[in-house]
């Protein structure tokens, strides 16, 4: 049976430690409906949620402290320092897909992309996840995980209780922003050269079990899924090669792709523009 690996579930948006509920108020500023998340269940990080109407979120995430709050030598300390997202810089930093939610092989995530891969270990054993709703609902998941580190592959997050309770679509207000967003049209991930490029279109057709719609040596696009049922426009993901001096400064010294930019669908008739979140960059894209 085929398995879908190709929905866009949640774009990733780190601020620094102990920031949560005041970048939450920098996005309400700009015209973002932002709701509370709750804290995840290694105690380490909390969030909030920002719900678009094709059920696609950003998720505005902090480490709840910095490392040196944490006693030297200590456990906790050692998993904030060895934490997938302790050496990024503020902004946008990950992606999600929607995943299975299983962590029984030949069935995982991770089981069906490796074999696409031609046997390549693309992601590794999936792992459980989870965190508390500030009223008291657990909620649970599965993660699926890129291999390398130096990597800007999707993580996966697979709802083992009701993606409803995760992402709460209803009431319908939840998803409607004041500033106009509909939806997500599009993340563009950035690579300082060609080589870089092309290892990344490689596997990143293999993850969404298909070849870029269109490209060529500089710039590869993908169609992808959103969650919403109700027949909104597909996202894109776009990878590009940096070019002009703002590209280039945002990739500099990276060895991995890097979330550039994120494109909000908006009516018809709407002025195109970007707008600029703390740590970000977004631009409205009438439909």
């Amino acid at each position: 049976m085929s398995v879908n690996t190709k929905t866009l579930d949640h774009i990733v948006h780190l601020s620094p430690p102990g920031t949560v509920h005041e970048n939450a108020a920098q996005w309400r500023e700009l015209g973002f409906n932002v709701i509370e998340g709750g804290v995840h269940a290694d105690g380490l990080t909390e969030n909030t949620l920002v719900i678009l109407s094709d059920h696609i979120y950003f998720e505005l995430i902090a480490f709840t402290k910095p490392v040196d709050a944490y006693p030297p030598g200590s456990p906790i300390r050692k998993a904030r320092e060895e934490h997938k997202w302790a050496s990024c810089p503020p902004g946008w930093i990950d992606y999600a897909f929607l995943g299975n939610g299983s962590l029984v092989p030949p069935g995982r995530i991770s089981d069906v992309i490796n074999s696409r891969a031609g046997g390549e270990k693309l992601y590794v054993d999936e792992v459980p996840g989870g965190r508390t709703r500030p009223d008291g609902q657990v909620l649970e998941w599965v993660i699926s995980s890129a291999a390398k580190k130096a990597s800007l592959l999707p993580f996966f997050c697979g709802d083992v209780t009701d993606r409803a309770l995760r992402v709460p679509t209803k009431p319908e207000s939840n998803t409607q922003q004041p500033c106009g967003a509909q939806g997500i049209a599009h993340i563009l991930l950035l690579t300082d050269s060609e080589p870089k490029f092309w290892q990344a279109l490689k596997e990143i057709s293999a993850v969404v079990d298909s070849q870029p719609q269109t490209g060529h040596a500089t710039k590869a696009t993908w169609t992808l899924a959103n969650p919403s049922a109700q027949g909104k426009s597909a996202p894109s993901l776009i990878l590009a090669v940096a070019r002009g001096v703002e590209q280039e400064a945002f990739i500099a010294g990276s060895s991995a792709p890097r979330l550039f930019e994120v494109g909000l669908w908006v009516a018809e008739g709407e002025k195109a523009k970007t707008i600029w979140p703390p740590y970000a960059r977004i631009v409205l894209v009438p439909q």
